[in-house]
């Protein structure tokens, strides 16, 4: 994978960075990549003090897209295989306890546009693209991106992001919820990102997570139990009756 993309992961405290990156500043996802894209967040998932990730790229791009030559030789088993390993790669991210945020530089396409959607934020350069083109590949999102993007717009609007296959402007996915906030250029990104972080520092790292799990299906009652049995509650009730900042909030 040395000529391909890169992905590296970062962890300076409470903060995490997953990179990323190629020579020709293209960035695509083959199966090699996506499997490594498993690896950094499994390892992400053991860094039990991380509570922020932000996922960024270097180069021209976020992410453009599959390696549609690579897939052009699949057999249907085969598409099948990826099809479930990307769908456990993208549950895996949105199932990380820390908050994440997608940086999107530039185009955000097909499984770039899915790994944007398994996020819990996504910010957006003013020149990026967004969408999922798989329908003009004769084929459809792989990694749970139908579920997602209709979690996230409706069903209604997600059917015409699908079925059309047309990317969108970053303007467009802010109008319509997809992205969270534009900024003018790939360098306010990292501004913004950590301006995001900042406003979410008063919650809970255990609070969020449990609240992340319910998010996506979870047994709320189950959750709420939970909060219970560590000392994160009972730290921020306290913080509360004597009126003061929980411990945590310095982050």
């Amino acid at each position: 994978m040395s000529s391909g993309t890169q992905i590296e992961l970062r962890v300076d405290g409470l903060r995490a960075t997953i990179t990323f990156h190629t020579e020709n500043g293209i960035n695509v996802m083959s199966l090699a990549v996506l499997n490594r894209l498993g690896e950094v967040v499994e390892e992400l998932g053991r860094q039990k003090d991380v509570r922020f990730c932000v996922l960024k790229a270097i180069g021209k791009v976020f992410i453009a897209g599959a390696n549609i030559k690579e897939m052009a030789g699949y057999t249907p088993e085969d598409a099948r295989n990826l099809c479930v390993r990307g769908n456990a790669v993208m549950d895996a991210l949105a199932g990380l306890p820390c908050v994440t945020v997608a940086a999107i530089n530039g185009a955000a396409l097909g499984g770039g546009c899915e790994i944007s959607l398994a996020c819990d934020f996504r910010i957006a350069a003013s020149s990026a693209k967004i969408g999922l083109p798989e329908t003009n590949l004769g084929l459809i999102p792989g990694w749970g991106g139908i579920g997602r993007m209709a979690r996230v717009l409706g069903v209604q609007s997600a059917r015409r992001l699908v079925f059309g296959g047309v990317p969108i402007s970053a303007q467009q996915a802010l109008e319509c919820g997809l992205v969270d906030e534009v900024v003018d250029s790939p360098e306010n990104l990292d501004p913004t990102v950590e301006k995001l972080f900042k406003s979410l520092v008063r919650g809970g790292p255990r609070a969020i997570g449990l609240a992340k799990r319910v998010l996506l299906g979870g047994d709320e009652p189950q959750a709420f139990g939970e909060c219970f049995a560590g000392d994160e509650s009972r730290e921020g009730m306290g913080a509360f009756v004597e009126k003061r900042a929980a411990a945590w909030m310095e982050g």
